[in-house]
């Protein structure tokens, strides 16, 4: 039993053996190197080919290329179809092995990186690639933890060392991680040799935020905790060194242990596609199976077959499946061959212009947009969800001290000419002072004492550790939280800095001298208490309790004389008004008769070992009471530039925003109107439910409610999509499809659901979140989450980021998601939505390397959906229909030809100018159309964002426009082939020799006169022309009348077409009146008809998009009237209103519990160079 306890222990963890390379080799532990592509040598061809031949029209071509290869079946050509599939696999080959060494490169310069490496008693540089398992590494300042480290000793106090973990969760504010006391003094390369040792580690696991280890140094084990773990991708900050020993390498490390699979997307158009290719199958085969029975019919009821071809009719049922895959083989192309590959080609360019565009270059971290994946592009153009992170999204997450009240006077850093302090008509002064009169005031003021005890309270209360850099003499402030560091930054700014921490004191200086404060005790924040308080000694021997926090919790334990409560709250609605973070500041004296008392109390609930939080809680409310108001501070909260434009146009553009962070609901909810996410006539549903049932029945009423005032306003018609540019006929479409299945029957909530209603804004925590995403409240919480203009979920974890995501996914019809963000806790979020953004150009790479795309700000995101998105998804639409098109209107002329040649399955174009349709004369005009035509110019589509809606309503592509286009091939094939015919005669094309024009010459007319007739099209698509645009388009058509020629000449000679085009067929053809007459005057009729529509559309039945080409067309100024005065006039009488409901406060100290850990600082004492 004991053996099989031992073994069971043995499994469940590893050992690490220090300076033992040799030992820690044989337990075959994982390299270092990491890859992120996705193939390799091995894998490239089977993933490649399985990801190929997953789309339709490849499978389907393969098919049809075997069944040629069935000689006495095939009317055409074996290597027909098997060369020009090669040539487009290749291609597509091509493009994904070019992608994917873009992500091998960035591997390689991951792996290349130097660190320290111990190798004997020195510290040797080698590659990341090069560290194993049991390496002790020296890792500097400013550097990237290489792998999963474990903390030996620093060149700070007590193996203390300061993290930035942006890259692992997005918070740019540093963290404390200190090794254990036994190996904090090994400060040389000398003494870490020396050192004998193993570590008894779990196993490599995705838990960022736990480990579970011991040491064993001589004959003491020491237990290691998550404080001792350095995770690859952090980085070392403020600190000049670090020895750690690697612990987990390579994809075993945790952050790579949190790096799932890329998931395969695809784009609601390639959806479409391939269920249209599904139809054109059928179509196909029906088309064949008809002409099969026509053949049938000449066999059993036509003499000829019988009597002049020798051909018993006894057979024809026999013979029938062979017709039946003879037409298939003759109508293959009705499925154009070219379309994938070109959807590909024009995505990568599209791709390359995203990565090319100045406007998305953010210069300060020279960093470019980036298409990671380029066949999610036109994915852009059709958003409906924004899922987004907060901290180092939306905003920088740096706090800067701003404005402050002291003693009912508003000072503030920098003041606008407007709001300059004055006396009003009552008498009273209103508006602010700069902090130049708050120093003044200071020394000779009235309030010159409480602003005096403010800023000695700034300086004093707080766990903040100062750093001296020793070259520069510069402090620099090491805060838990930022908050609190910019409290402290902002005392040192008016003259009071804090330059010393000891373990049981703090040390300021102000006017040239230094002040101690004894810190007797500190009571820490968290979300409950809302503030912390430090009950200190100052040097006269007097105790005082200093105290700051949220305004709610510090008013209500103020004692009777307070003079300044009426100003400051006024100043605190101002404050809050321009999305400021706020925390009053009070205090009190303390008789040393309480303070013995009390500490007696506080002794007992630290020493208490069940709920000894909740004891310390108590014991601080017996002692935060009767303070005096000294005023309150105001810190900014600094969004990204210009988020709040961005995302009041993306709210114009119909996307909905949902924030998704691990922040505190006070803080969300106070970004949320900062960046105008949430707005002043928003009405707030907080949900902060404890139980699953209080949950349900929460959100329950308030579905009900919200779903009666949207019945009250009487509605008049159904909140629907825009009208789809079909004029009726989808809707047919749509009925047939969900006839075969096609769509699905399952009811979801419609993705346009806002009632027209007072708007609504959802903000809801992460334990209440756990509830509502169970299986019988979800749809519950999505359908009242889908009334809301803004959603708000707080302290959710990264798992729950994804679930939300998906729940959205999942059951909201035809709608499409994407998540932003730019921490490794945002991956599963940004991988689970239809498209993926990462916000790079910080430290934090990891987001920005599982998404689809890549920005550095993001405001970028603007130009990202409304340009390039609107563009690549007209582009796409239009190239995708215009593909069908053509392929359609060229090879039904075959099914007109088939009626009359008595089913013979005869073929009526050259074989090898069939081919060429696909891969050169009638490729090159959907490329220009997808890569060069925009429909409306970029400034214009961010004019009016409006236009958005067009994608995400599908109006430029839909099952209603596909079949449209398809039935206008059917109409054009036919008017095409039988005026031809009518030109056609035996004397038409008479040559001069007496020759006749055979089955060849009128076939290659055709040819002609089709390729005539669907350039003819493409330029009538194209909104734009360059100069590409016009070689592609009419340059094709030249590219025929001079290759065809040449081929007609060559081929003969060649062995190839001796019968179709030999005998100088081609001269006669060229020659003939009847032929120019018929490329003239054929395609020109036939196109008439799309023209007229075009024309009538425009100009009686015009679309938003039709009037803003007028207007780009004819530069018509913009006249529509702004609103932005009588809307701040609104807002400003609203403001008071909501600060009545909430007021965002800043957190003077995060909620982590390492205030005692802090208090065993000492700056006093000399650091180690190692």
């Amino acid at each position: 039993m004991l053996a099989n306890s031992a073994d069971d222990d043995y499994q469940a963890s590893r050992n690490i053996y220090l300076n033992d390379p040799t030992r820690n080799a044989t337990q075959k532990f994982l390299h270092n190197s990491i890859s992120t592509g996705k193939y390799n040598v091995a894998t490239f061809l089977p993933k490649f080919l399985f990801e190929q031949f997953s789309k339709y029209a490849n499978l389907f071509f393969l098919f049809t290329a075997s069944i040629q290869q069935i000689g006495d079946l095939s009317p055409t050509n074996r290597y027909g179809t098997v060369i020009p599939l090669s040539i487009v696999t290749a291609a597509s080959g091509a493009k994904e092995i070019m992608e994917d060494m873009r992500r091998h490169a960035q591997d390689a310069d991951t792996n290349a990186r130097k660190v320290g490496v111990l190798s004997g008693s020195v510290f040797v540089k080698k590659e990341w690639r090069e560290v194993v398992v049991g390496d002790i590494l020296r890792v500097e300042n400013g550097e990237f933890f290489p792998a999963d480290l474990i903390l030996l000793s620093s060149s700070e106090p007590d193996a203390l060392c300061y993290i930035e973990t942006s890259n692992l969760d997005g918070e740019t504010n540093l963290k404390i991680r200190q090794g254990i006391s036994e190996t904090a003094d090994f400060l040389s390369p000398e003494h870490v040799a020396n050192m004998e040792g193993v570590i008894k580690s779990e196993l490599p696991n995705n838990s960022l935020y736990t480990f579970e280890g011991t040491l064993r140094l001589g004959s003491k084990e020491i237990p290691l905790d998550p404080a001792q773990m350095l995770l690859r991708g952090a980085m070392l900050r403020n600190t000049r060194w670090i020895y750690g020993v690697a612990v987990f390498t390579g994809h075993e490390s945790k952050l790579m242990k949190n790096a799932t699979k890329t998931p395969v997307k695809r784009t609601k158009i390639e959806r479409l596609v391939n269920t249209e290719i599904t139809f054109l199958f059928v179509l196909l085969v029906g088309l064949a199976v008809f002409s099969a029975m026509g053949a049938l019919g000449r066999q059993l009821g036509n003499p000829f077959e019988e009597t002049v071809l020798m051909l018993d009719p006894s057979t024809a049922f026999a013979r029938f499946p062979g017709s039946v895959i003879t037409y298939i083989i003759l109508f293959n192309n009705l499925i154009p061959l070219s379309l994938i590959v070109t959807m590909e080609l024009v995505k990568f360019f599209l791709g390359a212009l995203i990565n090319q565009d100045l406007d998305l270059y953010h210069e300060e971290s020279d960093t470019p947009a980036m298409a990671r994946t380029s066949s999610l592009i036109e994915e852009l153009g059709q958003i409906d969800y924004i899922f987004s992170d907060k901290t180092g999204t939306l905003t920088c997450n740096v706090m800067q001290f701003r404005m402050c009240t002291i003693g009912g006077v508003g000072y503030a850093e920098v003041v606008p000419d407007d709001r300059k302090a004055r006396i009003d008509e009552t008498g009273r002064e209103v508006g602010f002072h700069d902090f130049d009169r708050l120093k003044r005031d200071e020394s000779q003021g009235p309030t010159a004492a409480h602003i005096q005890e403010f800023c000695r309270l700034l300086a004093v209360c707080h766990t903040v550790i100062p750093e001296p850099n020793e070259e520069t003499g510069e402090i620099v402030f090491q805060a838990s939280s930022p908050d609190e560091g910019a409290l402290v930054k902002g005392a040192q700014t008016l003259g009071w800095a804090f330059t010393t921490r000891r373990p049981r004191s703090v040390t300021y200086t102000h006017g040239g001298q230094s002040y101690e404060y004894e810190i007797l005790n500190i009571c820490e924040f968290n979300s409950t208490r809302k503030r912390m308080s430090a009950v200190v000694r100052d040097p006269e021997g007097n105790i005082k309790i200093y105290v700051k926090g949220a305004d709610t919790v510090i008013l209500e334990r103020l004692g009777h004389h307070n003079p300044y409560v009426e100003t400051t709250c006024a100043h605190l609605e101002e404050y809050a008004n321009e999305g400021l973070r706020t925390l009053c500041i009070a205090y009190r004296d303390v008789s040393a008769e309480e303070y013995m008392e009390w500490s007696k109390v506080y002794e007992k609930a630290a020493t208490t070992i069940n709920n000894r939080g909740d004891m310390l809680d108590k014991a601080a409310e017996l002692i935060e009471k009767d303070l005096f108001l000294l005023g309150a501070t105001a810190i900014e909260d600094r969004l990204q530039d210009g988020v709040p434009d961005t995302i009041a146009t993306l709210a114009l553009a119909n996307i909905k925003l949902w924030v998704l962070t691990g922040d505190r609901q006070e803080t969300a909810i106070n970004i949320g109107y900062s960046c105008k996410l949430i707005t002043e006539d928003m009405s707030m549903i907080v949900c902060n439910q404890a139980t699953h049932f209080e949950t349900k029945d929460y959100l329950l009423q308030k579905l009900a409610a919200v779903r009666g005032s949207i019945s009250s306003a009487q509605v008049s018609e159904p909140l629907t999509a825009l009208p789809l540019d079909d004029y009726g006929f989808g809707q047919y479409i749509k009925k047939g499809y969900a006839l075969f299945g096609f769509e699905k029957k399952k009811a979801k909530i419609d993705k346009d659901a806002l009632g027209d209603t007072e708007p609504l804004a959802l903000v809801i925590d992460g334990r209440t979140l756990e509830y509502a995403l169970e299986d019988d409240i979800k749809h519950t919480f999505l359908a009242l989450a889908t009334m809301c203009r803004a959603v708000i979920c707080c302290r959710v974890s990264p798992l729950q980021k994804a679930l939300v995501v998906k729940l959205v996914k999942k059951n909201v019809a035809d709608c499409v998601t994407l998540a932003i963000g730019d921490g490794a806790n945002d991956v599963s979020m940004i991988q689970a939505a239809h498209v993926g953004v990462g916000i790079s150009g910080m430290e934090g790479l990891q987001a920005a390397r599982a998404a689809d795309f890549a920005i550095a700000q993001f405001r970028f995101l603007r130009k990202l959906l409304l340009v390039h998105g609107q563009w690549a998804y007209v582009r796409m639409s239009k190239l995708v229909l215009y593909s069908f098109y053509k392929n359609i209107t060229l090879y039904l002329i075959q099914l007109w030809f088939t009626s009359e040649n008595g089913f013979s399955g005869q073929t009526l174009f050259e074989t090898w100018t069939g081919a060429a349709y696909n891969i050169l004369f009638a490729v090159f005009q959907p490329i220009a159309i997808g890569i060069f035509d925009q429909y409306i110019f970029s400034r214009n589509l961010e004019r009016y964002p409006q236009l958005y809606k067009l994608g995400q309503t599908g109006e430029f592509y839909n099952h209603g426009i596909f079949w449209s286009w398809i039935i206008n091939s059917f109409l054009h094939s036919f008017m095409m082939y039988y005026m031809m015919r009518a030109v056609y005669g035996e004397g038409a094309m008479l040559g001069s020799e007496g020759w006749l024009a055979n089955v060849w010459i009128f076939g290659e007319t055709l040819y002609t006169v089709d390729l005539l007739t669907i350039t003819m099209k493409a330029a009538l698509s194209c909104s734009t022309w360059f100069g590409f645009t016009n070689l592609a388009v009419w340059g094709s058509v030249g590219a025929w009348f001079v290759l065809f020629p040449i081929y007609a000449t060559i081929g003969p000679i060649l062995g190839l077409a001796q019968m179709e085009l030999g005998q100088g067929m081609v001269g006669y053809m060229i020659a003939s009146p009847a032929f120019w007459y018929g490329i003239i005057i054929i395609p020109v009729t036939t196109i008439l008809r799309d023209f007229s529509w075009k024309y009538f559309k425009q100009q009686a039945l015009p679309r938003s998009y039709h009037i803003v080409q007028e207007i780009q067309k004819y530069n018509i100024p913009d006249f529509r009237p702004r609103m932005e005065f009588f809307r701040k006039a609104v807002t400003k009488v609203r403001q008071f209103q909501r600060i009545k409901r909430n007021r965002g406060f800043a957190f003077s100290q995060s909620d982590s519990g390492q205030a005692a850990l802090i208090r065993l600082y000492d700056t006093t004492r000399r650091k180690p160079r190692g």
